[in-house]
């Protein structure tokens, strides 16, 4: 089939944007680590090998404890050799369930993939008997390239898979025993949302007391504790209407969530813990397959997916635990983490899971991985004693033989502004003097508030960047109707997605006729696929040899259109049926319901990206096609649904493009880069301001700050601002208690105060002589440099560099922008055209606020969307 896209130009595109090609399986005469190759057997005549083919099967499978004819061998030996005495222990570790804790750049993704080919080397397993379990498919792709890498294709038989992608593919088996859909659809966050939202207001329920977004976190905080809807009602108190109302929305939600035969993302993981819990044949099953079962990032476990291992592992549900079940001994269990760099509890994680590994698993063994092959020891040092100062933690310290490396950098801002003006002129400087690269270079901060001062600098002096945790492309409103429309097709049911589809693009399908169209569904209680097709049916047309009712209200003119709208998706049905592939499907729709031709037939620019983008998902699709073949729309879906949040974050390759990565610290975990700074350390920054009280909260920065230092390989810069504003209010904020912590031994103060605590320490003899060393400021700032002759801060009319902007002793900047009177505040409505000094012409696409604290989001297209303050931004109305 000629794809829609085909005419599209590809434009600037070269080599160099091409993904790299997959590693391939090492030549036999260059075999990888512990490979070692077995000659031809010569005594075996080729016909005696044909004459008995089921030996040759199992031979090529390696299930006979025979090594293939020309095929690698394994050497447990060779696997083993380069690893240091900690890793080697784990690798070979059998037995007791393991706890392998490992800092920051030990090699535990090494440890873990040798782990698994010593198992296979030493036949303490088949490949079809382990489990490896990581928590994005990013990670997870590279344990499995690793391991392929390692043992060669029988890689393929293991399951090295994300939590919710091994959950998934035990549901799509299982889902006769649970009434679903083997297609069942998997609902993300946005989906959810808009269900919740549906409930709510079919409940009645005031939005302003009982906001959608609120109930939804509260039904995810549920699942993932293993919570359902009846025991939460139970436990809900009659005089608070709050829970009550949330009981009767979480009920009603997941009534909704089986009437479209799908499930959320918290629900993947909780339906799979029930149905081991509630079909003891089924979880026999998965016991006796799954003997090896390693866990990567326990730290990050939340209650449902600590539960999900126990059963998978076959651990007793008693209070002394180890017992067998089914007859079966537990699995081998493997757990690999760091408690010092759990950092999701706002997600649900339960660093008890980790802490107390040895208590829930009495016989365990415990090895710490501390040898670090990422960073310089002036880095692990800092690190180190920033991560000391948390209590109840298992002592651990992190040391490389690497070498001291530079001193880490510190800055002292005036002012976010100049903040990231000193961080534009060091990139500029690190690439003239070093070559250090754009794309070797991260600019870490706590909130994605923060980005925007970074943004406006890199801009205006043409550093290249790119922010991680901007709108994603699975996000993007065209990509979501696309899926949408494709989901539709492959579950009838699915009533969010039908709902969000049905007058996409316009086709005078209002809001009354899907209210008609989801009354009718709730008085027959049928879904609100089969209400669309009641509508759709003739007169006289039957369904289960009964006349179909009638949808009640629905205009004439609407039930046109929803019959038009009916045979759109009979169509589509029909060709996902008949064996298209996902690429084909996804065309057709496009093509068919009228939405492409409306984009190209715009003359917004944005809607010439919204085509590209939908060209990049097409492309997507076709390519899930070339590498699997026998994958149908459901898998492809499947696929789609299963994209982390941390798989958005640009891989090595993307780097090599030259662009700056801008990311909070959250975002950053599990990454590395050459040079890195770390932004905002003041205290209300990060630490967040909302910690400070909360003795576990702020223990939880600390573990941040732990990861945000870790990942800086060669370089790292620590700076702050003494002036930071938010919502165009400027706070003084004294700095960071981490920056207190790393020894001042360590730290190459460039600025050791502002202009304005320069002028507050100035002595009563005005600048001479100056005074040095390491004093205390706000909240014991760090070092003191002097005037005159000192060093480190400076006083007057400054330049902090070649791109660095003129400053007056107070830190106020020449020129700089002045907020307008509130009565030049532009009026804006959802949907105006702007433009920007900086970003150009925009959309609105939100509001907040009035008069001088308006604020407005604003879709500058690319995939930058900012929120700016109206009173302080250059944004005037087209």
């Amino acid at each position: 089939m000629t794809s829609l896209f085909d005419n599209l130009p590809l434009a600037g595109l070269s080599a160099q944007d091409l993904p790299p090609l997959p590693a391939a399986v090492p030549p036999r005469d260059e075999p990888a680590p512990g490979w070692a190759v077995e000659p031809p057997a010569r005594d075996v005549p080729e016909a005696a090998l044909a004459d008995d083919p089921v030996a040759r099967a199992r031979r090529r499978a390696g299930l006979d404890g025979a090594t293939p004819p020309g095929r690698p061998r394994l050497d447990p030996a060779k696997l083993v050799a380069d690893l240091n005495p900690q890793q080697r222990e784990a690798v070979v570790h059998s037995g007791s369930p393991l706890l392998i804790v490992a800092g920051a750049g030990s090699g535990k993704t090494r440890v873990l993939t040798h782990r698994i080919a010593y198992l296979l080397a030493t036949g303490r397993a088949r490949p079809g008997e382990i489990l490896a379990i990581t928590f994005t498919n990013k990670a997870a792709a590279e344990m499995r390239e690793r391991v392929e890498g390692l043992v060669g294709p029988s890689a393929s038989r293991m399951w090295v898979s994300t939590f919710h992608s091994a959950c998934v593919r035990i549901l799509r088996r299982e889902h006769a025993a649970l009434g679903l859909r083997s297609s069942f659809s998997i609902y993300d966050a946005a989906d959810s949302q808009r269900l919740m939202t549906l409930v709510c207001r079919q409940l009645d329920l005031d939005p302003k007391r009982y906001p959608p977004k609120t109930f939804s976190r509260k039904v995810s905080d549920l699942k993932n504790e293993l919570v359902d809807p009846e025991e939460y009602a139970r436990s809900v108190s009659e005089s608070n209407a709050f829970d009550k109302a949330l009981a009767q929305a979480y009920a009603q939600y997941n009534e909704r969530l089986r009437q479209a035969h799908a499930l959320d993302f918290d629900d993947l993981i909780m339906t799979t813990v029930n149905l081991l819990q509630a079909f003891p044949a089924v979880a026999e099953h998965y016991r006796r397959r799954f003997r090896h079962v390693l866990v990567d990032e326990y730290q990050d476990t939340n209650h449902a997916q600590y539960m999900l291992v126990r059963e998978l592992a076959g651990v007793g549900r008693d209070a002394d635990g180890e017992g067998e079940r089914d007859g079966l001994p537990p699995a081998e269990l493997t757990v690999v983490g760091d408690s010092d760099q759990s950092i999701y509890a706002f997600r649900g994680a339960t660093i008890r899971n980790i802490l107390e590994f040895e208590e829930d698993y009495p016989d365990a063994r415990t090895i710490l991985l501390e040898q670090n092959y990422r960073s310089t020891q002036n880095i692990l040092t800092a690190a180190n004693a920033v991560i000391a100062r948390n209590p109840g933690r298992r002592p651990k310290n992190l040391w490389t033989d690497s070498g001291a490396g530079p001193l880490i950098v510190g800055y002292v801002a005036d002012s976010e502004h100049e903040e990231a003006r000193f961080i534009a002129e060091e990139i500029d400087r690190l690439g003239d003097e070093n070559g250090t690269r754009p794309g070797d270079v991260a600019v870490f901060y706590r909130t994605n508030a923060q980005s925007r001062a970074l943004e406006e600098v890199l801009v205006r002096t043409g550093i290249p960047y790119k922010v991680v945790g901007g709108t994603r492309f699975y996000e993007r409103k065209e990509i979501k109707d696309a899926i949408a429309y494709l989901r539709a097709v492959a579950n009838p049911d699915d009533a969010v997605n039908l709902r969000r589809i049905l007058n996409v693009p316009k086709r005078g399908l209002g809001d009354k006729a899907e209210a008609m169209l989801a009354a009718h569904a709730e008085r027959e209680r049928v879904s609100f696929g089969q209400a669309i097709a009641d509508a759709a049916a003739e007169p006289g047309q039957t369904r289960d040899g009964a006349p179909v009712p009638e949808v009640i209200g629905l205009a004439t003119r609407s039930r046109t259109q929803v019959r038009g709208f009916h045979e759109l998706m009979s169509g589509l049905r029909e060709m996902n049926d008949a064996g298209a592939t996902p690429a084909e499907v996804l065309d057709a729709a496009l093509d068919r319901s009228g939405y492409l031709a409306e984009l190209r037939a715009s003359e917004d620019p944005q809607d010439a990206t919204r085509v590209e983008n939908l060209a990049e998902l097409h492309a997507v699709a076709a390519e899930f096609s070339e590498q699997d073949p026998d994958g149908d729309l459901g898998d492809f879906l499947e696929r789609v649904a299963l994209v982390a949040d941390s798989d958005q974050i640009p891989d090595a390759h993307a780097q090599e493009q030259g662009q700056v990565t801008l990311m909070t610290v959250h975002t950053a975990k599990g990454l590395e880069f050459p040079v890195v700074f770390v932004t905002g350390l003041e205290d209300g920054t990060f630490p967040h301001q909302r910690s400070l009280t909360e003795e576990d909260e702020l223990a939880e920065e600390r573990r941040l700050a732990y990861v945000a230092l870790t990942r800086a390989r060669e370089r790292l810069y620590l700076s702050r601002a003494a002036v930071r504003t938010a919502w165009g209010m400027p706070q003084q904020l004294p700095a960071s208690r981490f920056l207190q912590d790393i020894p001042e031994e360590l730290v190459d103060w460039r600025r050791a105060e502002s202009s304005m605590e320069a002028l507050r320490e100035r002595p009563a003899g005005g600048f001479g002589g100056g005074y040095g060393g390491r004093g205390g400021g706000w909240n014991g700032s760090p070092g003191r440099g002097g005037f005159g002759g000192g060093s480190g801060a400076r006083s007057g009319p400054v330049r902090t560099g070649k791109l660095g902007a003129r400053t007056t002793s107070t830190g106020a900047k020449f020129g700089s922008a002045t907020p307008r009177p509130e009565a030049d505040v532009p009026g804006l409505d959802v949907g105006d055209k702007v433009t920007h000094d900086s970003y150009g012409v925009g959309t609105v696409i939100g509001l907040e606020g009035a008069g001088s604290s308006a604020v407005a989001k604003i879709d500058f297209g690319g995939g930058q969307t900012k929120r700016l303050l109206l009173r302080y931004s250059p944004v005037t109305k087209l």
